[in-house]
């Protein structure tokens, strides 16, 4: 039986798409090349709220964290979770309007595995090849999807790579113990086994004119789309100055340090300093600044005009909430902070 299809009216950038009854309205957008805000994609976030001016939506189960009964009631909705049972229109209350006709298709992508390499004693990276297509699409910051083999689950991860090699993609994965995903990376998945894609999500990336300067905070697997960013910005020859400060407990934590310091040497005006939550014992390259203390702590400490940069975040969620307690409390304007609130269950 075919589902009933109605049409949708989004207010107020005059754009107009149809729907299926039995799809979500957000992921009807996207197989339609619309690219709303979005988050996690589960009801869970809020990223996706939306107020329904007329017409007759239904939603999935969601939290009352992301949309409350009260709200409910006024005609607040959360697109990943509602379906179009008339024809409706819709008020978006977030958007971005490079983004919105002029993001990157999602795609569903067939990858071979080409590595899977610890960099840190929790942290691996892996990396694919694109098979079938040839190329994975994506900007910088954004995250897809990979399909856990043998179930018709999946966990969210960002990229840590740039479009400048579509065929080959870079994820940083961490490891938590009985991960339905990540305990595969120890045991179970090898080079040359498969695996599918499907993105990329995500509006974290960099905007084109913009001209503030950029300050990336990150933490654990959080450098992957910092890292994306930062590659961007050394192949694009970008004049922005950024300020990156990364997260960890310890020395034996942080990886990628040369990297990091060779992309800052093709950058205008790079810094990055190293913040260490538990002890600053252990070697590191004499050219890194270290500091002792929370990543969070450390920004206030040394970004006391934090409020005239682009913020990038990405890492615990405990990390990220700090951040931006930080950023409210040094009234950072909202359209000047950019991440995503992708969110995956307990056990990765």
């Amino acid at each position: 039986m075919v589902a009933d299809i109605h049409r949708i009216s989004f207010e107020p950038v005059d754009i107009e798409m149809d729907v299926a009854e039995d799809e979500n309205i957000l992921d009807a957008a996207f197989r339609q090349g619309i690219h709303l805000m979005h988050g996690c994609r589960e009801g869970r976030c809020s990223a996706c709220k939306s107020y329904l001016l007329d017409g007759d939506v239904q939603m999935d189960d969601y939290s009352t964290f992301a949309c409350n009964d009260a709200e409910v009631e006024e005609g607040y909705v959360l697109l990943c979770r509602s379906h179009a049972f008339s024809d409706c229109t819709i008020e978006l209350l977030n958007f971005d309007e490079d983004e919105l006709l002029g993001g990157v298709p999602i795609q569903d992508v067939r990858t071979r595995i080409t590595a899977i390499e610890p960099v840190t004693r929790d942290i691996v990276s892996l990396r694919l090849e694109a098979v079938a297509p040839a190329t994975f699409e994506f900007k910088a910051g954004q995250y897809a999807d990979i399909h856990i083999p043998g179930t018709e689950e999946h966990r969210s991860f960002s990229m840590a790579s740039t479009s400048s090699t579509p065929r080959h993609v870079e994820f940083l994965i961490k490891k938590y113990p009985g991960g339905k995903f990540s305990g595969l990376l120890d045991e179970g998945l090898a080079a040359g086994d498969e695996l599918a894609l499907t993105g990329p999500y995500g509006t974290s990336t960099l905007k084109d004119g913009h001209i503030l300067p950029v300050v990336c905070i990150a933490g654990g697997a959080g450098m992957a789309p910092v890292l994306a960013l930062l590659r961007h910005m050394r192949e694009t020859a970008s004049p922005r100055a950024v300020r990156f400060y990364y997260g960890a407990r310890t020395a034996s934590d942080l990886f990628y340090l040369d990297e990091i310091a060779e992309i800052g040497k093709g950058l205008v005006d790079f810094a990055f300093t190293a913040c260490l939550s538990e002890s600053m014992d252990g070697e590191l390259p004499a050219a890194v600044s270290v500091e002792n203390g929370n990543v969070t702590d450390v920004v206030a400490r040394h970004e006391p005009d934090i409020a005239k940069h682009e913020i990038y975040l990405c890492g615990p969620p405990p990390m990220v909430d700090a951040a931006l307690e930080l950023l409210q409390d040094h009234s950072v304007p909202k359209d000047q902070v950019f991440y995503d609130k992708f969110t995956s269950p307990i056990f990765d």
